[in-house]
This record gives structure tokens, sequence and C-alpha cells, in this order.
């Protein structure tokens, strides 16, 4: 069965990589996004913010970014392969559904690590720089791609439940930018009111851009008041206990759900 899964899993990654020539603009996007986030919040808030240094405290926080739009690709993906006939067409052969689901999941994370690649660049230009070393810096890398592959499966199930491409590219996209700005993404949670705050210190979103810091050795500018949870003090740990618990609970959501949707 494992075999037949990643045997499988392989073709539809394949296929979906064969498919991205006739999807240019998605191309373009994963290309252009990461240099005009990059542009605006390194140098429109940079320069009143604390400057250089926190231009290398928010290249985590674009790193981050970068990651959890990884749920949008796949959700816009995986619903034209559902409104095109793809799936059914996938149904009729003798391939696993995990296989269906696994190769799109592991496809997006190529447009991810391109996303990721140019962020780094982009942060490299504007004056970032990681004080650690090579196994450090590696190790960041590898979580951010883990935490995508978690998201990738949220963006699966989105895809799973909701009518048309057109829906799924919407709810895909409509939870991204408060979960990457309601957290330590650019600002430290503590400038947060309340409410807000004790959100954002759980914030898987928070947990990541933490631990990216702490592999690049990038810490918060002088006069930032740092938060002293146990979020905040384990980052690494806490991140990938977090993607653990996604990739199980949404794996077995959206197999369940393809299921459903797919039996006539």
């Amino acid at each position: 069965m494992t075999t037949s899964v990643l045997s499988a899993g392989a073709d539809i990654f394949w296929r979906n990589q064969l498919h991205l020539r006739r999807r240019p603009m998605l191309i373009a996007s994963t290309l252009i996004e990461p240099v005009m986030f990059t542009t605006l919040v390194g140098f429109v808030f940079g320069g009143s913010l604390g400057g250089q240094a926190y231009r290398e405290y928010i290249v985590a926080g674009l790193l981050t970014q970068a990651a959890i739009f990884t749920a949008s690709y796949t959700a816009v993906g995986l619903a034209l392969d559902l409104q095109d006939g793809m799936v059914d067409r996938f149904r009729t052969l003798p391939i696993p559904r995990l296989a269906v689901l696994a190769g799109r999941t592991t496809s997006d994370l190529v447009n991810t690590s391109v996303s990721l690649a140019v962020t780094a660049l982009c942060g490299l230009a504007i004056g970032w720089r990681p004080h650690t070393g090579p196994l450090e810096i590696a190790a960041g890398f590898a979580l951010c791609l883990l935490f995508a592959f978690a998201l990738s499966w949220v963006g699966a199930f989105i895809a799973l439940v909701t009518p048309n491409v057109q829906v799924a590219g919407s709810l895909g996209l409509i939870w991204l930018f408060p979960a990457s700005f309601v957290s330590s993404g650019f600002v430290v949670t503590t400038t947060l009111p309340g409410p807000l705050e004790a959100v954002a210190s759980w914030s898987p979103v928070s947990g990541l851009g933490d631990a990216l810091r702490s592999l690049f050795g990038n810490p918060a500018p002088p006069g930032f008041r740092v938060p002293h949870g146990w979020a905040a003090v384990h980052p690494v740990t806490y991140t990938v206990c977090v993607c653990a618990l996604l990739i199980v609970l949404f794996a077995a959501l959206s197999v369940w759900r393809y299921r459903r949707r797919t039996t006539r």
C-alpha cells in the first residue's frame, strides 16, 4: 500500500509540474510577490520602525508569508482539477485516494521553494544576513518547507469543501493576511492590544517566524519588548508540533472529504 501511494503520488507530482507550463501567471506571481512584499515592508515600514535592524527582523516574517501562501496554491490547483474533471479521471484509475492529494501537496512545494529562494535573495539585497552556521540556516529553510507542506493540506481541504475555483481561491487567501499580520511576522506580539496579543503569541505563524529568527540569528531590534511565553521560548519545537498536528488532521479530513466528493 505504501509503495503504491508513493509511486502513484510521484506520477501525480510530475503531472502537476508539467501543467505549470499552462499557468504562466502562477509562475509570475511566485516571482513577483516576494519582491513586492520585501520592498514594501522593508523600505516603506523599515525606515520608521528600526532601519537596518528591523529589516533583518522582518525577513523571517517574509519567509513565513511565502510559506503560508502554499495553502492558496493548493486550494486553487486542486479546485481546478476538480472543476475540469481531472479528479474524476483519477478516480477511474486503480490508485489510492491519498496519492492524488499527496501528489498535489508535494508538487506545490516546488512553487514555495522558488518563492522562498526569491524572498531570501530580496532579503539579502535589503541588508538581511544570517548570523549562524550553514546547518542552522538549512534547518530554517527546511522548517519553512515543512510548514508550507502542512498548510498545503489545509488548502487541499478548502478546495474539497468549496463548490468552484473562485470560492476556493477566495477562501484560500482571505485568512492568510490576518494570519500574517496578527503574529510576530512583522512586529513583536507585545505591541498588539490585549486579545490580539494572546492570539498572536500562540499563532503558528508567530512560531515559525520566531523559529527562523532563532535559527538565523536575527533577534528583535533594540527596544522591542520580546515575549517570554512557552511558544516564544521554544519556537522550533512548537512549530514542528503544530506542523505534525496540521498534517495528520487535515490529511485525514482531506481524504475523507475526497472520498465523499468523488463517490457517486
